[in-house]
């Protein structure tokens, strides 16, 4: 080995100037919990400062010590002012490797889920069940990007037996990252749907980007969960012999079949009966994907069932709400182009005399935009499902012919012009992205 050459000194350098993982998950060992933000330090915490578009996580290192931080992860040397400051090549990269190794430390099994719609519900719908039989740990909230899923793991410890760990991803290749990072023993796609199309640029390109969790658990040969009723899913499986498939087929591992969605789904496991508290046929796969994954860890039948029926929904999804003398189906959590059909479905099935609808804007479609939200519009002029409130830009720009369907370019038009007498005793829909805030409505009910 030639000591005097350059990449050598180079590499002996970068080992001895930039913190090296195994000394860097000491310090990680020391620590309370992980942060980002100096907005949410936690005493003893260890601080990584983060790079955005617009900041610089490195600028509020020290501002992170002063708030009860024990250490402070960085990668500008300028701003290490004593031991506490840990130097390394990249923050980011550097929070991710150190969630890949504090996973291979820990002796437990993970369960990763993705997909177009239902993921966060199916996660706590998952994460009900196992828990009445393992120690879990499951993502919290929607921390499923590639900053979400290290800290999520970063989390977990050596007491849990099983973690459940969501992916989100917008583009190509960024599930394939996270499985990197997480290294799943098990995994589950909800369904393929029209979501980020800005991003992935098809339906197909949603299937090849969702499906790098298969990828991965194919290539590492590692247990798959399957609707078996999906065509699109049991395509992207065939031949692989490592699949728990769940369905309505009678050679299904699990047989779940669908009784009613109105006002909640109800339905049959292997003949047993479930009544749960979610609203839509849309949340039979996700209650499906629970029960039947339960199933396969042995969860106690009875145990399943409690689980799936004290479920109740929260933070905007799919919860049927009360608000003086109407009823209301608040599913603004999120929105793509299928799961807004699947709700419009659900909300026609209604018997109610007198129904309304508040949609709002769907994002992240890129160039899909103008025709996604059209075909929405056409859909309910074609379906009379009451009087119907768009609200946002995109459905501003569409058009239509029926006086039942109101169009409202930003929210404060839509709460000048609402009158709240009309809205009396009926049967409300609010849905839409994330980003309308549409849960602002029942302020002006």
């Amino acid at each position: 080995m030639n000591f005097k050459s350059p990449n050598f000194t180079l590499g002996l350098f970068c080992y001895f100037y930039f913190m090296n993982m195994e000394s860097l998950y000491a310090h990680f060992l020391e620590c309370t919990t992980v942060c980002t933000d100096t907005r949410k330090i936690e005493k003893d915490c260890i601080f990584f400062a983060l790079k955005g578009d617009n900041f610089d996580g490195n600028k509020f290192a020290e501002q992170a010590i002063a708030s009860g931080a024990k250490y402070c992860v960085i990668d500008d040397k300028n701003y290490k002012l004593d031991a506490r400051y840990l130097v390394v090549e990249d923050t980011l990269k550097a929070l991710q490797d150190l969630a890949t190794y504090h996973r291979t430390k820990l002796n437990i099994s993970i369960l990763a889920l993705t997909g177009s719609n239902g993921k966060t519900t199916t996660k706590e719908l998952l994460n009900a069940v196992l828990t009445k039989k393992y120690h879990t740990s499951a993502t919290l909230g929607n921390l499923n990007n590639h900053i979400g899923v290290p800290l999520t793991l970063l989390q977990m410890h050596q007491d849990i037996e099983l973690g459940i760990v969501e992916m989100g991803a917008n583009h190509p290749k960024e599930i394939e990252s996270l499985c990197k990072i997480a290294r799943p023993d098990y995994g589950l796609i909800t369904n393929f749907g029209k979501a980020h199309l800005e991003g992935f640029g098809s339906v197909e390109g949603v299937v090849k980007a969702k499906s790098e969790l298969y990828d991965f658990l194919k290539e590492h040969e590692k247990t798959i969960f399957v609707n078996e009723d999906d065509p699109l899913q049991i395509k992207q499986i065939a031949d692989y012999p490592h699949v728990y498939k769940f369905g309505s087929s009678k050679w299904s591992d699990a047989k779940l079949e669908l009784l009613k969605s109105q006002p909640y789904v109800s339905l049959t496991f292997n003949t047993t009966v479930i009544n749960s508290k979610l609203a839509g046929s849309y949340n039979f796969n996700n209650i499906a994907v629970a029960i039947a994954v339960g199933a396969y860890f042995e969860v106690n039948k009875e145990d399943i069932i409690n689980a799936i029926e004290t479920y109740t929904p929260t933070n905007n999804r799919s919860q049927i709400l009360e608000k003086g003398s109407n009823k209301i189906i608040m599913d603004a959590y999120n929105a793509n182009p299928t799961s807004m059909l699947a709700a419009l479905e659900n909300f026609k099935q209604l018997q109610q005399d007198h129904k309304i609808l508040f949609l709002g804007d769907m994002f992240e479609l890129g160039d899909t935009a103008k025709i996604e939200h059209q075909f929405i519009v056409d859909y309910l002029e074609k379906n009379n499902l009451g009087t119907a409130h768009l609200i946002g830009k995109n459905f501003y720009q569409t058009t239509t012919k029926k006086n039942n369907i109101l169009k409202f370019e930003t929210f404060d038009d839509l709460k000048s012009n609402l009158n709240s007498d009309e809205l009396q005793h009926s049967f409300l829909l609010i849905k839409g992205s994330r980003g309308m805030a549409l849960e602002r409505i029942l302020d002006l009910l």
